[in-house]
């Protein structure tokens, strides 16, 4: 049945979106989401061998997949398009008030995520499912936050570096991405076994610098001065990004995939390198040359309404798009569909059914959990900047620790939902309405 755009939910919000909205933006950060999710269950390789549940990906045992990566790993794309939210919504009030807004926003399906899975964990633990079974899928389907918690950290420093890009202008992205440059390049000419041992973890600061230089781009874009430069300064961020990236990555020091892969020495993602800001630039300038034929496309109201449609429950599609993943290998691996050899004619005519059965298994849950989106909190008034500051500490370290060790409750991953739990108390979220009047915003 064809989407009615005039009677659907999404449909009038679509029908009242103000003349003056991005409609670009909102369907890079819909893509940016969108691409992750379908990159993940397309890559995924998933075998049950003896009991245990054993995953890898298929851009490692694929020669040359890795090429993909290089138009579809769109993380920098997802922190351009927060850089315009960012600067729109820093306009509104303090830092205070800007980062818990920002951060309730996300941490509200974040948490019901987490919930939910910590209490199934336990459930299926202390019902006997086996560990070598639970504790994978439980790593598993985590390991996406540590985007969440490095993209609250941009958050936090959005309203500095907003103030940088208003004295100081494009220099501030030509300052970050020297930075970023010059700390990968110390970083691995000092390595463990490089000239100073003691530097190696240098590139660490990476972590913050390439997707600041992302965000700064955004500010570019928000203000209106990416978008008047000619086609051809966009054709020429393209081409340069693209140029950049071929003669790193000839030159052997970094590896050809933009996603960190098992076997690799090192990875171009952990940190971020010198890849990941020419990366950067090449989808930045691409989509800037795409604008606005795109731009013209979204003014059509079908395409517009279903932009709506995923950008209200976006977050929600990230968060269970794993938990999908691992139903449809419960439904796949009895008939025998979860092992050909990456590569093979049996494996690539699978892909289709790897996206259409992880789809169907997600969208239950989406409809299920999206309310916890859909709805604004209702903050406690004048936020107080400690009070924030430390709750966003613990909110970011409880994320990333458990997006490293996984959601396993038994054990150690207990005193990080705990940190999460506190941070986000301290943040002041103490209820909830539902928002049906604006399109959601990442």
């Amino acid at each position: 049945m064809l989407m009615d755009t005039g009677t659907t939910a999404a449909g009038r919000v679509a029908a009242a979106t103000p003349a003056g909205r991005d409609r670009f933006a909102d369907l890079l950060r819909v893509v940016s989401i969108v691409v992750v999710v379908a990159g993940h269950w397309l890559m995924a390789v998933v075998v049950w061998r003896d009991g245990r549940v054993e995953g890898g990906n298929a851009l490692a045992l694929v020669p040359g997949l890795w090429l993909a990566t290089w138009l579809l790993q769109v993380m920098p794309l997802f922190f351009f398009v927060g850089g315009l939210a960012n600067l729109v919504s820093a306009r509104r009030g303090g830092w205070a008030e800007f980062v818990r807004g920002r951060a309730t926003r996300l941490l509200r399906p974040t948490v019901a995520f987490l919930a939910v899975w910590a209490v199934g964990a336990t459930a299926l633990g202390l019902a006997g499912v086996p560990e070598a079974v639970l504790r994978p899928v439980a790593r598993l389907v985590v390991q996406p936050l540590w985007f969440l918690g490095l993209y609250l950290l941009v958050v936090a420093l959005a309203p500095a570096m907003l103030r940088l890009h208003r004295r100081f202008g494009p220099a501030v992205v030509v300052w970050l991405g020297l930075a970023a440059a010059v700390a990968d390049l110390v970083s691995r000419a000092a390595g463990p076994a490089g000239w100073l041992p003691a530097l190696d973890r240098v590139g660490d600061g990476n972590f913050v610098l390439v997707w600041l230089f992302a965000q700064q781009l955004g500010f570019l874009y928000a203000d209106g001065i990416l978008t008047s430069w000619p086609r051809r300064a966009h054709a020429a961020m393209a081409a340069g990004g693209l140029t950049t990236l071929v003669a790193l990555t000839a030159s052997g020091a970094w590896p050809p995939s933009m996603v960190g892969l098992p076997g690799d020495r090192v990875s171009n993602m952990n940190p971020p390198s010198l890849c990941i800001v020419a990366l950067t630039v090449w989808l930045v300038g691409l989509a800037m040359l795409l604008r606005p034929a795109v731009t013209r496309w979204l003014e059509r109201p079908r395409p517009w309404t279903m932009v709506v449609t995923a950008g209200s429950a976006l977050m929600t599609l990230f968060l269970w798009h794993l938990t999908a993943l691992a139903l449809a290998v419960l439904l796949l691996h009895p008939l025998g569909l979860t092992e050909p050899t990456p590569g093979t004619l049996a494996w690539w005519a699978l892909r289709p059914l790897w996206l259409l059965v992880p789809a169907a298994m997600l969208v239950p849950l989406v409809a299920l959990f999206a309310r916890f989106e859909r709805s604004r909190p209702t903050l406690w008034p004048r936020p107080r900047s400690v009070a924030v500051a430390l709750g966003l500490i613990a909110v970011v370290v409880g994320i990333l620790g458990v997006a490293v060790s996984g959601i396993w409750p038994l054990s150690g991953s207990g005193v990080r939902l705990l940190a999460l739990g506190v941070g986000t108390l301290l943040l002041g979220a103490v209820g909830s309405r539902r928002d049906r009047t604006a399109v959601a915003a990442a």
